[in-house]
């Protein structure tokens, strides 16, 4: 009890720490942000206020991203702006929540944030004020809580000990309690209302709709376009020799045989071609091995090198199994084809009720969406199942690419 109690004030004087740090920050940067609001009526104040949210929006996810261990629910940060105009930075709707928690911050989070950490340090201020008290001066003595003087050892040991105690007691249940004050007043200022939420629900859902249309549409013209060119073909060419054949049966009995084992290997070909068709719309593999035996035989397949770490996933839905299994062969294929990578590690584990897979390659990075329809396609399958596909790929390497699926609990 006293071991996790004390963790928990560790933990708890770190984030008020963090608060106090931030709340000077923003000492600084509040009136900055008002001077730059009054320069925008000369213009000046058009070009850096919009550096100056942008600055104020990492402060506010670098809270919204801590307050999960101390506010009653956790806050999703709002992300970077998207864009850099000065109206479009105003009209965010997660820029008013900014705003408006900047001030409360200024002011309660350096005040809460400094007695938090200061409440963490006292025991030992106190144990240290109490062992020097014959460095003091005798008309002047130590006077701690309850202003009762040591000026003694005895008096150091019948008021001193005491104080010690309670100055511990203080220690293990303050911190928390300003910490979850001060996570409680950020939460209120920048968590999005109810109506908020459920607009970006709606506009979520409409995304995730329209590209999950978009991606069956393109999964569809895909196999079509595998049928028509490939197995079509096939089955085109098999009936032509299979024609041919029956036109030299009776003038050529001896050269049917080897158009009818040529018309044998097209229809093998066109059933191979068939069987790679089908296992593009659901793999055999996740009927036959589930989630966790596909990932590992397409790593093990992967002409890079790749190592594989896998969790208990438990019971996941067939739609799930799907998206994440794709999405991982796709990174696989990215890393050896465009990434040049030597070395990919794949990790899939599951967190109550979210599937999680990692896919990081030592390749040469710089991976966007806009250069091709590898990663935009991940995403559209990924979020088709309300999922996330994080993609952080830096020029130079490396490549994460992280991908979560929600699944039931």
């Amino acid at each position: 009890m006293t071991r996790a109690s004390a963790a928990r004030s560790t933990h708890a004087a770190g984030y008020c720490a963090a608060v106090f740090v931030r709340g000077l920050t923003l000492l600084v940067l509040v009136p900055v942000l008002v001077y730059s609001a009054v320069l925008c009526l000369v213009g000046v104040g058009l070009l850096i206020l919009p550096h100056e949210l942008r600055l104020l929006r990492r402060l506010a996810d670098g809270e919204r991203d801590r307050l999960g261990r101390w506010a009653a629910t956790s806050t999703a940060p709002a992300g970077p702006h998207a864009r850099r105009r000065l109206m479009a930075v105003l009209s965010d709707p997660a820029t008013g929540r900014d705003l408006r928690w900047a001030p409360a911050m200024m002011v309660a989070g350096t005040l809460l944030g400094l007695i938090g950490a200061a409440l963490f340090l006292f025991p030992a201020a106190v144990l240290v004020l109490v062992g020097l008290w014959w460095l003091f001066p005798t008309d002047d003595p130590v006077r701690l809580i309850g202003n009762i003087p040591i000026d003694s050892w005895g008096s150091a040991v019948y008021a001193g000990v005491p104080q010690f105690l309670l100055s511990v007691l203080l220690t293990l249940f303050g911190p928390p309690l300003l910490a979850r004050l001060a996570a409680s007043v950020s939460r209120w200022l920048l968590a999005p209302s109810a109506a908020a939420i459920l607009a970006e629900r709606v506009l979520t859902l409409d995304r995730t709709r329209t590209g999950a249309i978009n991606a069956h549409g393109n999964e569809l013209r895909r196999i079509e376009r595998d049928l028509h060119d490939g197995t079509q073909a096939r089955l085109v060419s098999l009936a032509m020799q299979l024609g041919l054949a029956e036109r030299t049966l009776g003038s050529d009995p001896a050269a049917v045989g080897p158009l009818l084992a040529r018309a044998r290997e097209g229809a093998e070909e066109a059933m191979a071609e068939l069987r790679d068709v089908l296992r593009s719309v659901y793999p055999p593999i996740l009927a036959d091995r589930g989630l966790a035996g596909a990932v590992s035989a397409v790593v093990a397949r992967c002409p890079v090198p790749a190592t594989v770490e896998l969790g208990e996933l438990g019971d996941v839905p067939a739609q799930i199994e799907v998206a994440v299994y794709f999405a991982i062969t796709e990174a696989l294929t990215n890393a050896a084809k465009h990434g040049h990578a030597a070395s990919v590690s794949v990790t899939l584990t599951r967190a109550g009720g979210t599937v999680r897979a990692g896919i990081t390659d030592d390749g040469r990075g710089g991976a966007a969406e806009g250069r091709g329809t590898g990663l935009r396609g991940m995403r559209q399958r990924v979020e088709a199942v309300d999922g996330v596909l994080r993609v952080q790929s830096p020029p130079g390497g490396p490549t994460v690419i992280t991908v979560e699926c929600p699944c039931g609990s």
